[in-house]
Formats: structure tokens, C-alpha cells, sequence
């Protein structure tokens, strides 16, 4: 008897805010869409949540109204012009941005709730090590970190990696290095942090893929519009395309690592 995963969870994070993570995040669940896969947003950004401004839609409610009992989260969640399936966070709001383990695990929890089929969800955390951001990085099955080729990037990124691994024993931790002049500038961003993990976490790192810099990105933003959309040719759209497509090739994993996981009930198909 085998396991396979059903709903393939997916954490985008970073060790610092202001490097592209809500972009990735936004673009990679559009280009997901795009290919034939049923994908959900989910804007784990408490404080100051922002996906739905660079997906460019309207949302009456969000996690606030959840978190308060007025709403569930059927009831908060928007189907994008793109497809996807969007659970807003909550824009200005101290008390969320403070979120508890405990509070985080029953919004993880509440999941279970949500009806219809989902092949990926797409958790956009906040930027850091919150105790909120640990929690809902140990309910995803994969860790994505988002990375600029700058010395404050990096270091805050091997941060996060180091509290990933060493305090709580994850894995399937992944580096996307974002804005690069190429991809191959990204896969040697890459390897400089991977060796420094490697040698002195004696961790191995995975590669998946870079998003090139492109200008159109912010164009698109101003526009409240995703740059697969805005721009679908440009540079960044296909990296967005080509990341979608290697994500879709990652072989399943048949044991998750970390606490809580989202969509439990339906995380693991028993095979005969």
C-alpha cells in the first residue's frame, strides 16, 4: 500500500520583506491556473495583506471577519478573473499581524471546511520568522524562499532556513532567487546558498527555478494587474510559466515533515 498527496501545499516565504515574495506567489498560483490546475491563494499576511491589490479584485471580507466569527472562510474567500481561488488576508489589522501558534493552527484547521477539489494551494506568508509564519510553514509540504541577490536578502533568507531546519526539522526547502539579470545569474545565486547551508547546516537545498527582472511587473502592479496578464510575453511572465511547469514535475512526496497540515482530512489517498 502507497500514499500519495492529493493537495500539494506550498509555503512562499522570505527572510525580509520587499523582494518579490507576494509577486511569485500571485503569479506563480495565475500561471498554475493557466496550465490546468485547480489553485487557491491563500494571503497569509496577516498585517498587511496585499494579494488581492496585485491580483487586482475586490474583497467584501477577509481573514478579520473569519478570525472574529462573523464569516467563514467559504464565505470570505473570492474566485479571481483568473481563476483562482483567493482567501484574502487582513490589511492594517494589529491583532492578526501578533498572531499566535495557536490561532495560526486553527485557521490551518479550518481548512478541512472548505469544499471542492483543490490540486495546489498557494500560502503567501508574511515576511520573517513570526511565530504565525513558523506555524503555517509547518502545516505546507513545500517551503519556497524567496531570495534577491543582495547581502540583506541573503543573510535574512539563510536565517529563515536555519530556524526552518534546525528548530523544527523541516524539509523540502526550496530557493528561488527573484529579479536576477538571468537564470543563470539565479542558479549561481543559488549555489552560493546552498554551499553556505550545506556546509554549515549539512543541509541540501532544491532548486526550482528564477524569475528574470523585469520592469513590466511594476507597470502591471500600478495597473492592479499581475504581470501574466499585463504583460504575458515579457521576460518575467515566462519564468512565471517555466516555474509553474517545474512545480507540476516535482515527483509526490509520500510524508510531510512539520505539525498541523492543511486540508489534513484530504492530504493522504490510500492506494491499494
Amino acid at each position: 500500500m502507497k500514499t500519495t498527496i492529493r493537495t500539494e501545499v506550498i509555503g512562499v516565504a522570505s527572510g525580509k520583506g520587499g523582494v518579490g515574495k507576494t509577486t511569485l506567489a500571485v503569479n506563480l498560483a495565475i500561471a498554475l491556473q493557466m496550465s490546468g490546475q485547480r489553485v487557491m491563494l491563500f494571503d497569509a499576511d496577516l498585517g498587511l495583506a496585499n494579494s488581492q491589490i496585485a491580483m487586482g479584485c475586490t474583497c467584501p471580507f477577509n481573514l478579520s471577519h473569519f478570525m472574529s466569527g462573523q464569516k467563514t472562510l467559504e464565505e470570505i474567500m473570492v474566485t479571481t478573473r483568473h481563476g483562482v481561488k483567493l482567501i484574502p488576508g487582513a490589511s492594517g489589522v494589529s491583532e492578526l499581524a501578533a498572531l499566535s501558534r495557536t490561532q495560526a493552527s486553527r485557521v490551518v484547521q479550518s481548512f478541512s471546511a472548505l469544499e471542492g477539489e483543490i490540486d495546489y494551494l498557494i500560502v503567501d506568508m508574511a515576511a520573517g520568522i513570526s511565530p504565525s509564519v513558523l506555524a503555517f510553514m509547518e502545516a505546507c509540504q513545500r517551503r519556497f524562499i524567496i531570495v534577491r541577490d543582495d547581502p540583506s536578502s541573503i543573510a535574512d533568507a539563510y536565517g529563515m532556513i536555519k530556524v526552518l531546519i534546525q528548530e523544527y526539522n523541516l524539509d523540502e526547502i526550496y530557493i528561488v532567487p527573484n529579479a536576477v539579470k538571468s537564470q543563470s545569474d539565479g542558479q549561481n545565486l543559488f549555489r552560493r546558498i546552498n554551499q553556505v547551508c550545506a556546509q554549515f547546516l549539512n543541509y541540501t537545498t532544491h532548486y526550482i527555478g528564477s524569475i528574470e527582472d523585469d520592469k513590466l511587473i511594476l507597470e502591471g502592479h500600478r495597473k492592479y494587474e499581475p504581470v501574466l496578464s499585463y504583460a504575458p510575453n515579457s521576460v518575467s511572465s515566462r519564468s512565471f510559466i517555466r516555474l509553474a511547469k517545474s512545480v507540476t514535475q516535482i515527483p509526490n512526496i509520500s510524508e510531510v515533515s512539520g505539525g498541523m497540515q492543511f486540508f489534513v482530512e484530504r492530504l493522504v489517498q490510500q492506494q491499494n
